[in-house]
């Protein structure tokens, strides 16, 4: 197929990160006045919080789960079904599960299906992609959570048109499941220039694309804001122009992925205020690696940093 996709990675606007913006103001100062306009705006506590489990490996998630709840955390999430029973323990959700791979061998090589470079933009991978999925949207239904992760998958010189179609044929195999237990499978976008090179999913613009190719309310995507600030910016006007394609939200600070405070780029209060003003009512899971050596007080701030 000739490379005169619209999504085409030639049509990527090249070029370095945004630069830092200046704080005219003391963190406290922002956080304070954000607060107090959600007040006055009437938004003011209609964040459902949640964290992913990944950043805190040195942390059990008993640990994690008891220590979250003292400040606010409902959910911790990208948990398999075995984390499941650990979860109810402690009366948490899972607002986002983790998928599920499979090792097989394709032309002679062996792969893992399911994983980020290799998934839905593939037609090989699809049969191993319904086999592997079907059982774990079960499973995750049957523990009441409803919102499953999957990936596009490496273009590995893929024209990004083709991979769109790929994606659409594979993910409505598993639609029926998906609306017949009310089970949404959420792609995440991620940026193909820091962390997953050559990842497809790597635009919102892409990504609303398939959406619409598939055709179901029961597919969507996981914008992350971390990822997304790298690849696209205009956070906030996307959020606002295209929140209709997004079940759910990741932070991250940027650059470097590290806490979301005034050591990077990014005012997550506006932020959150522009999610909660499209009348969101899901889930934003902090998804920052902690630099500090406290990384539960990393994660309590970002809690009340996005509190709004």
């Amino acid at each position: 197929m000739k490379n005169s996709s619209p999504f085409s990675r030639r049509r990527f606007v090249s070029g370095s990160t945004a630069t830092i913006a200046a704080v005219s103001a003391s963190l406290q100062t922002r956080f304070a006045l954000a607060e107090k306009a959600a007040e006055e705006a009437g938004v003011g506590g209609k964040i459902n919080h949640s964290a992913c489990k990944w950043c805190y490996r040195d942390i059990s998630l008993d640990d994690l789960c008891t220590a979250g709840k003292e400040f606010g955390l409902e959910s911790v999430e990208l948990l398999m079904p075995e984390d499941f029973p650990t979860l109810k323990k402690h009366d948490m959700h899972c607002a986002m599960v983790s998928f599920p791979s499979a090792e097989v061998t394709i032309g002679g090589k062996k792969k893992k299906i399911g994983t980020i470079p290799n998934a839905f933009n593939r037609l090989e991978h699809h049969d191993t992609l319904v086999e592997i999925y079907e059982p774990h949207i079960k499973a995750s239904r049957e523990a009441g959570f409803t919102n499953v992760i999957c990936f596009s998958g490496n273009r590995n010189g893929m024209d990004d048109e083709e991979g769109l179609e790929n994606c659409a044929v594979g993910l409505k195999k598993l639609m029926p499941l998906c609306e017949k237990l009310g089970v949404t499978l959420s792609m995440e976008l991620l940026n193909s220039k820091v962390n997953h090179k050559d990842y497809m999913c790597d635009l919102s613009s892409w990504g609303a694309a398939l959406c619409d190719e598939v055709g179901s309310e029961n597919f969507k995507l996981l914008y992350d804001i971390y990822h997304m600030q790298i690849m696209e910016g205009d956070i906030i006007a996307t959020i606002k122009d295209r929140n209709q394609y997004f079940s759910h939200y990741h932070t991250g600070g940027v650059p470097g992925r590290a806490e979301i405070d005034e050591t990077q780029e990014l005012y997550y209060p506006a932020i959150m205020k522009a999610i909660v003003e499209t009348g969101y009512t899901g889930w934003v899971a902090q998804e920052f690696i902690p630099k500090r050596e406290d990384k539960i007080a990393s994660l309590k701030q970002a809690v009340e940093i996005c509190t709004v």
